[in-house]
């Protein structure tokens, strides 16, 4: 069973995210970067039906030359070779990243191609479709269930909905956008990243074609959280704790 699973860098996520003077572009200067939590769950999906069915996971990366450090993260976590597609320091709209990706992965064959169900950044909720449709691939997005007959042909995808749970059969190949929760993926080891230090990335250039969207501003989301409150400082505190616990109701 060959899986490729198309991954993206983003910015690490748990801190405000700046923006140049311009607001046009996200300020990377101080950045640390990684791949998205659906698109983590998609390299562990990939590394479990390796594991279970053989086969090769191939990790794919559209992005500058650095997005090789989250190749070499996914290979630490156990997938076999990485991919990147080297298209210089363009932020690219989902079109032209679809493309990027269709010309990679060329007349190359998979039974299984994943993609996060979206990016972390942007998500526009297009790549894994468009990328499907112009290879032909049946997908079905919001993935949380992955199971394969037993013969190989077709594959199970189940996903959740607001009254239940839907559940798809494809035959193979076939692709899946999955999302946070279809596993839990693993930390890498230390021979995993023994691994992936020497592991060989692929590099395919690649000079994008202007996409369908065209970025007129970024905006950072509306602060509405409240200033904290000092109450004041040991035993001389106690009184107006007192007084909040009583006016949210906690005590009376």
């Amino acid at each position: 069973m060959d899986v490729l699973v198309c991954v993206k860098r983003v910015p690490a996520p748990g801190a405000k995210v700046p923006l140049t003077d311009d607001s046009t572009e996200i300020d990377t200067r101080y950045l640390g970067h990684t791949i998205g939590p659906h698109e983590e769950c998609a390299v562990e999906e990939a590394v479990r039906i390796v594991k279970a069915h053989g086969g090769s996971a191939t990790v794919l990366a559209v992005g500058p030359a650095e997005a090789d450090e989250q190749l070499r993260y996914a290979i630490a976590m156990g997938a076999d070779k990485g991919v990147l597609v080297d298209v210089g320091e363009a932020e690219l709209d989902p079109q032209a990243t679809a493309s990027a990706i269709v010309h990679a992965v060329g007349d190359t064959r998979y039974d299984m191609v994943l993609f996060g169900t979206e990016s972390a950044d942007a998500s526009h909720y297009q790549v894994g479709i468009r990328v499907a449709r112009a290879l032909g691939l049946p997908i079905v997005g919001g993935i949380k269930g992955i199971d394969f007959d037993s013969d190989g042909s077709a594959v199970k995808l189940r996903r959740e909905v607001a009254d239940g749970v839907e559940v798809y059969r494809v035959p193979l190949p076939a692709a899946a956008a999955v999302k946070e929760g279809l596993n839990l993926p693993r930390y890498p080891s230390m021979p995993g990243r023994l691994k992936a230090k020497k592991a060989r990335i692929d590099v395919v250039p690649y000079t994008p074609e202007p996409g369908g969207l065209r970025k007129v501003r970024l905006r950072q989301p509306s602060d509405d959280r409240e200033e904290a409150i000092v109450l004041g400082h040991g035993a001389d505190a106690a009184p107006a704790v007192v007084d909040v616990l009583e006016r949210i109701g906690v005590v009376s």
